[in-house]
């Protein structure tokens, strides 16, 4: 049984965790990608990983958000 005021890490948030770990890399890894691209003078194809990263990042505010939601939901009950 865990302390009292020790936050016991649920299922969800290590979901939501997992999620905003995953959308970070992915963000580093299309924006590295990118930034190679156009050092090469591969324009198009930089301007794609650009429009990549934003949807990318996207993703990873959208898992921050919703694992502050379920935090703030746990911590209510």
């Amino acid at each position: 049984q865990p302390l009292p005021g020790s936050a016991e890490p649920s299922l969800r948030s290590l979901s939501s965790l997992s999620s905003l770990s995953a959308g970070c890399l992915c963000t580093l890894g299309i924006l590295t990608y990118g930034l190679i691209s156009f050092k090469r003078g591969n324009t198009r194809h930089s301007q794609l990983m650009m429009r990549a990263r934003i949807l990318a990042q996207g993703f990873t505010f959208a898992a921050l958000l919703g694992g502050m939601v379920v935090t703030a939901m746990k911590s209510r009950q």
